[in-house]
C-alpha cells in the first residue's frame, strides 16, 4: 500500500502545484489576482523570500499542497492548502498542516496566519483542531476572504 510522503517544491512540480491550487480555487471560491501571482511564480513569491511550498505525494502522484509564505521575521501565512478531491478524507490536509507547524517552529516563528472563507466549513474545522482562532481582518490581500485566523506558537 502506498503512503503519503511530504516533499519540498522543485520546479518539476510547478504544474502539480498549479493544478491542485486551481482545482481547489475553482471549486470553492475563485481565482484572484493574488492567487495568479503566487501560482505563476512560487519560487520568486514564496521560496526566495524565505517561505516554503510542500507537496503530498501518494505513490508517484502529487495529491496535495500547502505553502508557508513569510510575512515578516516572526510570522508565516499558510496558503494554498489543497488536496485533490479523490484523496480528500484521508488526513492529507492534517499531515500538511502538521508539517507547516513543525517547520514554522524550527524557524522560530511566533505566529502563523491564514485567510479563508466562512463557507469552507471543513477547512475551518481543520484549522480549529490546530487551535487557530478567528481575528479581525486588517489589510486583506484576498478579495473573497472573509475570515482571518491565527495561531501563536
Amino acid at each position: 500500500m502506498n503512503t503519503i510522503e511530504l516533499i519540498e517544491f522543485e520546479e518539476k512540480y510547478h504544474n502539480d502545484f498549479k493544478r491542485l491550487s486551481y482545482e481547489w480555487l475553482e471549486k470553492y471560491v475563485s481565482v484572484e489576482p493574488e492567487d495568479e501571482r503566487i501560482l505563476s511564480n512560487p519560487k520568486e513569491v514564496i521560496i526566495d523570500k524565505g517561505g516554503s511550498v510542500f507537496l503530498a505525494k501518494y505513490g508517484e502522484e502529487i495529491v496535495g499542497t500547502v505553502s508557508l509564505i513569510r510575512v515578516n521575521d516572526t510570522t508565516f501565512e499558510i496558503a494554498k492548502l489543497a488536496v485533490t478531491e479523490k484523496y480528500q478524507g484521508l488526513g492529507i490536509g492534517k499531515k500538511l498542516m502538521e508539517h507547516c507547524l513543525y517547520v514554522s517552529r524550527q524557524k522560530n516563528t511566533r505566529k502563523i496566519i491564514l485567510y479563508t472563507n466562512h463557507k469552507l466549513n471543513s477547512a475551518i474545522a481543520l484549522y480549529k483542531k490546530f487551535n487557530f482562532i478567528e481575528v479581525p481582518i486588517i489589510n486583506n490581500k484576498y478579495i473573497e476572504s472573509d475570515l482571518k485566523m491565527e495561531l501563536y506558537l
